[in-house]
């Protein structure tokens, strides 16, 4: 069984670990093997495309690829019974559906031998609806989540894709910044009951374009609104141009903490717990500052920024489909965009 030891990272039993290593390094002799063969280089690209900078040593691959899980094992984790973010990305990379060998994409061999390692220390890999894999503490049911890390190194065709992005949301109108780019992301991040309130009935928003929800790991839920920009936010004395001054956004954010939406799922009236002020350019310093000091200590901990910067990092990392006009030489997507 897994040692889960907190955060401190847990321990998989040698056995494991070089099973585990096999699949990564496809050492199997039979034809019907389930897994790519991965030569030096390819380890290198395998532990490349999960976030980390292990690059194999010319060492026997066997032996250094469990090394380095067990070295990746030991990284904090984010709960008990749960192993690391880096190992859940180990596993989805393993189980990608387009490295299928000698079966279908749903891989029922390959999942089958690894499920036989996992279940050793307690644990169970599963395809989900959105066709990746991940792993299921048995004994709790607790999922391992891969959290994505909008600070990392880009590849190139992740840069090419935030620069398509960019020009996007430099004529992007601000329905479309809420519609085509903010919806899809603040889905993917896992929030829920996304509604947005448009901009056809000002009388129907109440200071809020956007109010969701998120689900904690407890079955808390907090309700969240967005007050989106398309431009810079600044604290200019009036707007001018593309910039947004955020005086005008003081009393949105104001209407969108005090007034109660109505969550349909539950049937009752429930008040705003965070909001987010989204802008398509930069939020300046001092808007952020100016902001702060006309809020109270309990409303300004409830304030959440969120600027272009924000916007791309994520949005390439959760690796989203670009907005069909982020594509202008198509009209749509690409046959084979570069992500």
């Amino acid at each position: 069984m897994a040692n889960g030891a907190g955060r401190e990272g847990m321990e998989f039993k040698k056995r494991t670990l070089n099973q585990i290593a096999d699949m990564i390094c496809g050492n199997f002799a039979n034809a019907e093997t389930f897994f790519v063969y991965r030569s030096s280089k390819y380890l290198t690209e395998f532990f490349e495309d999960i976030e980390t900078d292990h690059q194999h040593d010319g060492s026997t691959r066997q032996w250094w690829v469990a090394t380095t899980l067990a070295e990746i094992l030991a990284e904090p984790q984010s709960s008990p019974n749960i192993p690391p973010d880096t190992f859940a990305r180990v596993i989805r990379r393993l189980m990608d559906q387009e490295d299928a060998i000698n079966e279908g994409p749903e891989r029922p061999g390959a999942l089958a031998l690894l499920n036989a390692s996992l279940a050793r220390e307690g644990f169970e890999a599963f395809y989900a609806d959105d066709r990746q894999c991940y792993v299921r503490h048995i004994a709790t049911n607790k999922i391992a989540m891969p959290s994505p890390n909008p600070h990392r190194p880009f590849s190139a065709a992740e840069v090419e894709r935030r620069e398509q992005l960019l020009k996007y949301l430099q004529t992007a109108s601000e329905d479309a910044l809420i519609e085509e780019v903010l919806l899809p992301l603040f889905r993917q991040l896992g929030f829920h009951r996304i509604t947005a309130a448009g901009h056809k009935d000002k009388a129907l928003e109440y200071g809020k374009d956007v109010w969701m929800k998120y689900t904690l790991p407890t079955q808390h839920v907090l309700y969240f609104g967005i007050q989106a920009k398309k431009g810079k936010l600044d604290a200019a004395g009036v707007s001018r141009g593309g910039n947004v001054n955020v005086a005008e956004v003081l009393q949105q954010v104001l209407m969108m903490l005090g007034h109660e939406i109505f969550d349909p799922e539950i049937g009752k009236r429930v008040l705003v717990d965070h909001a987010f002020i989204v802008a398509g350019g930069e939020i300046t310093k001092s808007a952020r500052n100016w902001l702060g000091n006309k809020l109270d200590a309990s409303k300004r901990s409830q304030i959440l920024f969120m600027d272009r910067d924000d916007i791309l990092n994520l949005f390439v990392v959760t690796n989203l489909p670009l907005p069909s006009a982020a594509w202008p030489e198509t009209k749509g997507f690409l046959e084979d965009p570069p992500f």
